[in-house]
């Protein structure tokens, strides 16, 4: 396959120690935990991933499961994105309500009600299905024959995951299937594969990225030999987005982490701490050992899905300390977290600490609402999508 010239091993360029700097204001309102995002952190990691998007000629539709508010859904469409990226249906009706028009339900919609609700809103937006199998084409096509409505599809292909989507010979079978329903309109293919390479977690973003569109190009062609008109090949998370769209051929990258950043994302050497517009403030509530502290995040407050020790990133704890880089914030409960630090730390009771989690989109999606600051006096704004799992 062709690639372009972005060849360095993330793909992403990290900002200067001048473009931006994690400054933290006092907030004595807001009680914690809280997170707290710099809106000037945010608008440089947007442009940055649409300027580079844009130069290698692939289009942009950026997953919003990272921030679930259709205030910074806007940001990435004035910024040069094509749409978005949903998971559930109930996202995708936040975000029309306010005035989002072109959304991807990259997920499979298989439950009758849920269908319906996703033509109610092609009265008002372009909605995009995906599918990956043929038992979910079917349920589709019924829904959308009794309201007598067109459903645009992508076929989910499964690129090493082993998570959802159809392999081996059940592409062809199921995208065959597809085309014969009269109510359903195949237009592309999609993946979703994070940072697998020879189906193993790796930290070669790269040849991650490259692999994965390599596998993606290969399974259009063969699906156009079969008759099939595949216009869209949509690849890419944040790690791998920018190195798949290095190779010529797809046509669209969905990344979501990139708008706000997180340790994985620091760890993987895709970017610097400076370019995380995303912390969670706590409090000290409790120094009981010289080379223990307690504060009141737990995991309530911090998600567990990214376990410390795990590949390819081997993180220590669940977060970084901004204020203290060693410490390890090494132990969840529901309302405690316990950060061992080396002894002779000037934290006392009281004191509030700035974390950056390990992922941010799960851990956001434990608040109802965040405090902004960066453009302007700091200000709440709510989750609108939080929780919405239907």
């Amino acid at each position: 396959m062709e690639h372009s010239d972005l060849t360095q091993s993330s793909g992403i360029q990290t900002c200067d120690s001048t473009d931006a700097i994690n400054t933290f204001p006092v907030l004595t309102e807001a009680e914690t935990p809280f997170v707290l995002i710099d809106d000037r952190i945010v608008d440089l990691n947007l442009k940055r991933m649409a300027e580079q998007a844009n130069k290698l000629g692939v289009k942009l539709r950026p997953h919003i499961k990272t921030h679930k508010m259709p205030y910074f859904a806007q940001k990435q469409l004035d910024m040069g994105a094509v749409g978005i990226t949903v998971a559930k249906v109930s996202e995708a009706e936040v975000m029309v309500e306010q005035g989002i028009t072109d959304i991807f339900i990259a997920y499979p919609i298989v439950t009758p009600s849920k269908i319906r609700r996703a033509a109610a809103l092609q009265e008002r937006a372009r909605i995009i299905i995906g599918v990956d199998s043929e038992a979910g084409a079917n349920i589709l096509n019924q829904i959308a024959e009794e309201l007598q409505v067109r459903f645009e599809v992508r076929l989910e292909i499964d690129t090493g995951l082993r998570r959802a989507g159809v392999s081996g010979d059940a592409i062809v079978r199921t995208a065959d299937r597809i085309a014969s329903y009269p109510h359903l309109d195949l237009t592309g293919i999609f993946t979703f594969r994070g940072a697998i390479l020879a189906g193993q977690a790796t930290t070669d973003l790269y040849a991650a990225g490259v692999e994965e569109s390599e596998l993606m190009l290969a399974t259009a062609e063969t699906l156009r030999q079969a008759g099939h008109d595949i216009k869209e090949i949509s690849v890419g998370s944040s790690p791998t987005g920018l190195t798949a769209g290095t190779v010529a051929g797809v046509s669209e990258i969905r990344p979501g982490t990139y708008i706000f950043n997180d340790r994985m994302q620091v760890m993987f050497d895709l970017v610097d701490w400076r370019d995380c517009a995303a912390v969670i403030v706590v409090t000290v509530v409790s120094c009981p050992y010289d080379d223990q502290i307690v504060i009141d995040g737990g995991s309530k407050a911090f998600a567990t899905d990214v376990q410390p020790n795990g590949a390819p990133l081997f993180m220590k704890g669940f977060g970084h300390i901004v204020e203290y880089p060693d410490a390890v914030l090494e132990r969840l409960s529901e309302e405690h977290g316990v950060i061992r630090i080396q002894p002779g730390h000037s934290l006392q009771v009281g004191d509030r600490l700035h974390i950056i989690p390990n992922h941010i989109c799960s851990s956001l999606n434990l608040y109802n609402n965040v405090w902004i600051h960066g453009t302007e006096s700091p200000y709440q704004m709510k989750i609108a999508a939080r929780g919405h799992n239907w």
